[in-house]
């Protein structure tokens, strides 16, 4: 079940580095995309009448206005602000910005509570979840458990038919609590009040990428994205990245359990540099590849009980941390030199110690502070505001949180605003939230067939390097055909979102897109065009399509 391949990343020549005037250009690409993916949306643009399926070309009607709520009126810039700092706007999300003010908003976002703020029944669902109520290595313990005994039942098969059903048990398993990890991802992406957190998590999973569907990696990425990546979000970097790398995840999916002394594997230490920390073009060279898969030997995967057999003089160095093991045996204790230094070989204190020598490499502020800017501001980001946010990272040793404040507070990123395109996890998520706020979803699976058809699926990029940011990647005009589906699905009706799992039925739910916080504050940030083609939708159903589709909501 891989996603469908996506365009790599286009890189600019040294002539396109600096930014340009980005939005004639965009709203070119746009509307030429747009030509394929929304006719029924231009139709009613140049006057041409459409309808949706059963409306029967009704004449244009009044699309009925929710009451005011001028607490959560923002202006042009406002809600360009909280697009891009949120998962995308909603009246909640409005409101208490508006009740906080610009500068209190961001820093409650910077620097979130603890405790996620989330509505009480969206909380409960998450905490029903095994994932929720099952200890990460009881789980896998478990779902190991029903490898083996898929196996056993498998090879006393009387034939093929028996055999594929013995083997499909441990598939379901694996299945299953992946998806409870997407399930809880988004859920909180939509609800969380700490959204600039939900933002920064999937930011870093994408950074740190594993591919659920490596060996039995579909059970490890719920922990790995809760307990490595979500709590260090906003904190220091060093720290996340010694929470990627010794997790089982990360060990599994770059091959480092393999890696041992004499039997060097080298694609963990590789990918470490190349793209989390220094960057392809970051000064290292093959043979500091070489040196640091050295050092990272002996790091590994134990799904069992017992430790392994270690020699007398070693047993002080053995580490175990949940699944996360440090085998001495398999370390290769010699010296090292890495990026210039001597490194002594001491173990699992030298893991450490490389790990945060690279975090605090010049070359590693620069690299991660573009990426930033590449995800939150432009695809070409301006080198000042990306040299400007490596001088806060370098000074405050990696605070995340310092790095993005730079960023908010610059004026290179403000001119951005409202200029970004949308990724396909950006366009589904502030959709939703955008139609059912205050309404939370019982269903998550039609999100998570839309991303899976867009090619944005949770953990499921094969690569390491994660799925791309720019807009190249993601507005083809097969893409823009698919969001337009996506937006008749949502703005017709339920969509399946308010199916129960197990239910044949859909809770009644109606996305209130016109509502007080649209004419407040999307409606006139919107082009003539766009407002044009609003007004002349026959229906509620048809105006909530054509909001949904437009060129404006393709940005953030």
């Amino acid at each position: 079940m891989g996603s469908k391949p996506m365009p790599e990343p286009i890189r600019p020549s040294a002539a396109e580095a600096s930014p340009p005037p980005e939005a004639p250009r965009r709203r070119t690409l746009l509307e030429g995309a747009a030509a394929v993916a929304a006719l029924p949306w231009l139709a009613l643009a140049s006057g041409c009448g459409t309808s949706l399926p059963g409306e029967g070309g009704r004449a244009a009607t009044a699309v009925p206005r929710s009451p005011s709520r001028p607490d959560a009126a923002l202006v042009a810039d406002e809600l360009a602000l909280v697009n891009r700092v949120a998962w995308g706007a909603s009246a909640g999300t409005a409101a208490e910005f508006k009740r906080r003010g610009r500068a209190a908003w961001i820093e409650a976002q910077l620097h979130p509570p603890r405790q996620t703020r989330l509505p009480d029944e969206v909380q409960a669902r998450i905490d029903a979840m095994s994932i929720s109520t099952t200890p990460f290595e009881t789980l896998v313990a478990g779902i190991d458990a029903t490898r083996r005994d898929s196996d056993a039942r498998a090879k006393a098969a009387s034939d093929d038919a028996a055999k594929q059903a013995a083997l499909q048990a441990y598939q379901q398993a694996l299945n299953q609590v992946a998806r409870e990890a997407a399930s809880r991802s988004l859920l909180r992406a939509l609800y969380s009040s700490n959204q600039l957190q939900e933002q920064m998590t999937w930011f870093w999973f994408n950074h740190f990428n594993v591919h659920q569907y490596k060996n039995n990696l579909r059970v490890m990425v719920g922990d790995y994205e809760d307990r490595a990546l979500r709590p260090r979000a906003l904190g220091r970097f060093r720290d996340l990245l010694v929470a990627s790398a010794t997790h089982p995840a990360m060990i599994r999916y770059l091959d480092n359990e393999q890696n041992a002394a004499g039997r060097i594997n080298e694609n963990y230490a590789r990918e470490v540099m190349e793209l989390h920390t220094l960057g392809v073009d970051g000064g290292y060279t093959q043979k500091d590849v070489q040196e640091l898969a050295r050092v990272l030997t002996g790091l590994g995967v134990n799904l069992g009980d017992r430790a392994p057999e270690v020699r007398p003089n070693q047993r002080a160095l053995y580490v175990r941390q949940g699944l996360t093991e440090f085998n001495p045996g398999r370390h290769d204790m010699g010296d090292k030199v890495v990026l210039g230094q001597r490194v002594a070989g001491r173990g699992w204190d030298e893991v450490l110690d490389q790990l945060g020598r690279l975090a605090a490499h010049p070359q590693t502020a620069r690299f991660v502070s573009r990426r930033l800017a590449e995800y939150f501001a432009a695809d070409q980001p301006a080198p000042a505001l990306v040299e400007r946010m490596a001088q806060a990272f370098a000074r405050s040793d990696g605070d995340i949180a310092v790095t993005l404040a730079a960023m908010f507070e610059s004026p290179e990123f403000a001119a951005t605003l409202g200029r970004k395109f949308k990724d396909p996890m950006h366009y589904v998520v502030s959709a939703v939230r955008l139609a059912y706020d205050e309404q939370p979803i019982l269903n998550t699976g039609p999100m998570l067939g839309w991303l899976g058809r867009l090619g944005e699926l949770p953990y499921n990029r094969q690569t390491p390097d994660g799925y791309p940011l720019d807009e190249s990647a993601w507005a083809s005009p097969g893409q823009m055909a698919v969001r337009f589906e996506i937006a008749r699905g949502i703005g017709s009706g339920s969509a399946g979102l308010f199916r129960a799992e197990g239910s044949s039925v859909d809770a009644p739910a109606f996305p209130r897109l016109a509502s007080a916080f649209y004419y407040e504050s999307i409606e006139p940030t919107l082009s003539a065009s766009t407002r044009a083609a609003l007004d002349r939708a026959s229906s509620a159903q048809e105006w909530n399509v054509f909001l949904l589709s437009s060129p404006e909501f393709m940005l953030r």
